[in-house]
C-alpha cells in the first residue's frame, strides 16, 4: 500500500485523486474512484446548488468511503454550493478558477479539508497561508484550464516551498506517472483524462473511442475557446471554435446557448440575464465565452456530437489504450508505481532488472494498435 501524507489526510487507501471534470465527474464516477481506494470528486461546474446536493446524496448511496466536491469558483452559484457542501457534511472540497479565501473559515470550522488547484508556486504559497490543507499543483499538460509551467518543473518547486502536501496533476495516466510524482516530492497525484475514459465515466462512447485514437500531440491550447487558457482535444470542431472565438456570430449564439444552459440547470433565465448585466462588461464577455464553451462541452460529453462538440483533455490522451473499469485503472496504477519503485531501487544498487514500462512488464498497458497520423500544426491563434 502506498501511504503518504495525502492518504493520511484524506483517509484513503491510495494517493490518487480524481480530477473535477465538468459534465463528466458525476456521483457514479466519484463513487467508483472512492470505492477503488482513491478520492472521487463530484464536479459542481456551473450547476445550481440543488443539483449538486442531489449528486452528493446519490454518491452516498453508492459508497461509504470519503469523496469530495470540486467547486468552480467562477460559478454564479459558488456561495450556495459551498453552503450545500457544508450542510451535507462533505469531507473534502477542491477548488479552481478563483480564490477560496472567503470560504476557508466556514469550511475549516466544519472540519472540511480544502485542496485548491494552483499553477504557480506564488499562488500555492498564498493558498497555504489561507489555510489550504493541501495544494494541487497543476502542470500545463493537463486538460481544461491550465497555467504555463510543466508538471515536471512545477511539482518539485511547489514541494520545496510548501509545508502542506502537494498533489501533482497534469501528465499522469499510469503508475509511472504516479511514481514520478512521488519522486518529485508530491504526496499524491490527480488523474482526470485517464479516469474520463473508463467504463463508469458518463463520457459519450464517441469521445471515449476518440481518446484512444488520439496521440499526445492531438490537443490544442488556447485562450480563444472560453476566454481562459484551456487545453482541448484537437478536432475540427475545436479548431473552428478557437478560430471564431467570440466574433459577432458567436456573441449572438451566446444568447440562445445561455438560455439552453439555464434550462439544463433548471434556472430562471431572467435571473441569469440580470446577473450578467449587473456583473459589468468584462464579466459579461467572459460569461458569453463560457455559454458557448459549456454548450460545446455538454454536447460532446452527453450527446457525443463530433461536429460541434469540444472536449477538454490532457496530453495523456496519447497514453490511453483501453476503456477499463475505474478499479482496474487504480489497481494497475498502484501496481505499476510499486514496480517502478522496486526497479529504481535495483538500478540504484547496480542490480540488473527489467524496467517497468517495457514490453516484458505485465503492468504495462498495451501499445496503440493503430498507427496515428501526424497531428497537423496548431493554428497560430491556438498556440500557447
Amino acid at each position: 500500500m502506498l501511504r503518504t501524507r495525502l492518504t493520511d489526510l484524506l483517509g484513503i487507501d491510495y494517493p490518487i485523486i480524481q480530477g473535477g471534470m465538468a459534465w463528466v465527474a458525476d456521483a457514479a464516477l466519484a463513487a467508483a474512484v472512492s470505492e477503488a481506494g482513491g478520492l472521487g470528486l463530484i464536479a459542481a461546474g456551473a450547476a445550481p446548488s440543488e443539483a449538486v446536493r442531489q449528486e452528493i446524496r446519490r454518491a452516498r448511496t453508492l459508497t461509504g468511503k470519503p469523496f469530495g466536491v470540486n467547486v468552480m469558483l467562477l460559478s454564479p452559484y459558488a456561495d450556495e454550493i459551498i453552503s450545500t457542501v457544508i450542510e451535507e457534511g462533505v469531507g473534502v472540497v477542491t477548488t479552481g478558477a478563483g480564490s477560496p479565501g472567503k470560504y476557508m473559515e466556514a469550511l475549516k470550522s466544519k472540519g472540511i479539508k480544502v485542496l485548491p488547484v494552483a499553477s504557480s508556486v506564488a499562488l500555492g504559497l498564498r493558498l497555504e497561508r489561507m489555510g489550504a490543507d493541501a495544494v494541487i499543483a497543476e502542470g500545463c499538460e493537463a486538460g481544461g484550464h491550465i497555467g504555463e509551467s510543466t508538471t515536471m518543473a512545477l511539482v518539485p518547486q511547489m514541494a520545496d516551498a510548501l509545508g502542506v502536501p502537494v498533489v501533482a496533476a497534469g501528465g499522469i495516466a499510469d503508475g509511472r506517472g504516479l511514481a514520478a510524482a512521488l519522486a518529485l516530492g508530491a504526496d499524491g497525484a490527480a488523474m482526470g483524462t485517464r479516469l474520463m475514459t473508463t467504463q463508469e465515466s458518463p463520457l459519450h462512447q464517441n469521445y471515449k473511442n476518440l481518446s484512444i485514437e488520439k496521440g499526445i500531440d492531438d490537443t490544442v491550447y488556447s485562450t480563444r475557446f472560453d476566454g481562459l487558457g484551456c487545453r482541448v482535444l484537437d478536432t475540427k470542431a475545436a479548431r473552428k471554435a478557437i478560430r471564431e472565438s467570440l466574433n459577432l456570430k458567436k456573441m449572438i449564439e451566446a444568447l440562445p446557448n445561455s438560455m439552453d444552459i439555464a434550462r439544463q440547470l433548471h434556472l430562471p433565465y431572467f435571473k441569469l440575464f440580470i446577473g450578467v448585466l449587473a456583473s459589468g462588461w468584462k464579466n459579461a464577455m467572459q460569461l458569453a465565452y463560457m455559454a458557448n464553451a459549456f454548450k460545446a462541452i455538454r454536447i460532446a460529453t452527453e450527446d457525443g456530437d463530433m461536429t460541434k462538440g469540444v472536449l477538454p483533455v490532457g496530453q495523456v490522451t496519447g497514453l490511453i489504450t483501453d476503456i477499463p473499469t475505474v478499479a482496474e485503472v487504480i489497481e494497475r496504477t498502484v501496481r505499476e508505481a510499486e514496480e517502478v519503485a522496486r526497479g529504481l531501487a535495483k538500478k540504484a544498487s547496480g542490480e540488473k532488472s527489467v524496467a517497468a514500462g517495457t514490453a516484458k512488464d505485465p503492468g504495462k498497458s498495451a501499445p496503440k494498435q493503430k498507427p496515428r497520423k501526424k497531428a497537423a500544426a496548431a493554428p497560430k491563434e491556438a498556440e500557447k
